[in-house]
């Protein structure tokens, strides 16, 4: 039986014919650099020390290998800096997960001994071999929509932990305490009307006040971290705020976090939805613990808000459960359907887009 190859599986193979892989086991003092050849041999090794003048010392060492493809070891963490300058030079890098690079190391002859040189070598052949390694592009719009939410999560978190403590002190200080969902008007009128017996309770009140300013201040970044939110989005042209139950922090999160998504062959690649799980005649979807939780977090939350109102959303998640569902597993079945219905308006943002600059 003759099995004919596919068009990419033979691009890939002429690929690996004419390409020298440079991969790169990053650090924060130090990049260990190997290049391999098409057969996964090591042709070379370099260790470079990080200052400014790494950058040029390793394009310069690998000046003399055209066909050149860099394989970057944690391109979205530790090595984040340098694939940045690559892909910004124009270089050709894709991003190897530590965990694809450890199983290699696992496989390898000598075990589990991790030393630069090796973990390099590794990074190398598992990027010579594997077809669906992501592929890294030059920031753009969608990192900076990813600073913004990762700012407003720490803003946000920081204001939970503030409302918290303020509430721990105005428990002492107030009969009963502070009611829930306590905001920086709320408190002020609180503690005009407290009555202090003590030169403790003048302590407590004197933190309580600082905490109030900063609970008024914290108010005010979100504030201001939610108009930039809106300003980016603005410029990113997208529609994905018109989805029921997805506001401007949630699709500048799912924007941030997707990044190219084009990079995203098919529906079921997408944020690693809740994949299917069903049985005979019965439907049901289990939950996927790979994939980005941001965004299946972001996806949660879209289905939750579209329960809890009237809409297709929610139509959708009762016929589920008058089917047999039980309330998670329609829950996860709408999240499934919401995955493919934000990956279809983000590749319909996409075209328009290339279209335009056409």
């Amino acid at each position: 039986m003759y099995v004919t190859a596919t068009s990419s599986q033979s691009a890939h193979r002429t690929f690996r014919l004419r390409v020298i892989i440079i991969g790169i086991d990053p650090h924060k003092s130090s990049h260990t650099a190997v290049a391999v050849d098409a057969a996964g041999h090591k042709i070379g090794q370099r260790r470079f020390v990080v200052n400014s003048g790494t950058f040029g010392r390793l394009l310069h060492w690998c000046a003399q290998r055209p066909g050149r493809r860099f394989a970057v070891e944690g391109a979205g963490g530790l090595g984040r800096s340098l694939a940045q300058q690559l892909a910004a030079a124009g270089e050709d890098v894709v991003d190897v997960p530590s965990t694809l690079s450890a199983r290699a190391r696992l496989l390898a002859t000598g075990g589990d001994r991790k030393i630069d040189p090796a973990d390099a070598l590794r990074v190398a052949q598992v990027a010579l071999f594997r077809t669906d390694l992501r592929k890294v592009t030059a920031e753009d719009q969608s990192t900076i929509l990813r600073l913004l939410t990762e700012r407003h999560d720490d803003l946000t978190g920081e204001r939970t932990r503030t409302v918290n403590r303020l509430h721990a002190v105005l428990r002492d200080l107030l009969p009963g305490g502070a009611p829930t969902r306590l905001s920086a008007e709320k408190a002020a009128t609180l503690m005009k009307g407290i009555r202090l017996a003590t030169a403790t309770d003048h302590c407590r009140r004197d933190i309580a006040w600082d905490l109030l300013a900063d609970l008024r201040r914290l108010d005010r970044q979100v504030k201001d971290n939610e108009a930039q939110m809106r300003d980016a989005l603005a410029a990113a042209r997208t529609s994905l705020t018109s989805l029921p139950g997805l506001g401007a922090v949630l699709a500048a999160k799912l924007m941030g976090h997707v990044g190219d998504i084009s990079r995203f062959p098919a529906e079921h690649h997408f944020a690693s939805a809740p994949l299917d799980a069903s049985s005979g005649k019965r439907v049901r979807h289990r939950l996927n613990t790979g994939g980005s939780r941001a965004l299946n977090s972001a996806l949660h939350i879209i289905a939750v808000c579209q329960i809890r109102n009237d809409g297709r959303g929610r139509e959708y998640y009762l016929r589920k459960i008058a089917k047999g569902n039980t309330p998670a597993e329609a829950r996860r079945a709408l999240k499934r359907r919401l995955s493919n219905v934000v990956y279809r308006i983000m590749k319909r943002d996409h075209r328009v887009q290339l279209a335009a600059a056409a």
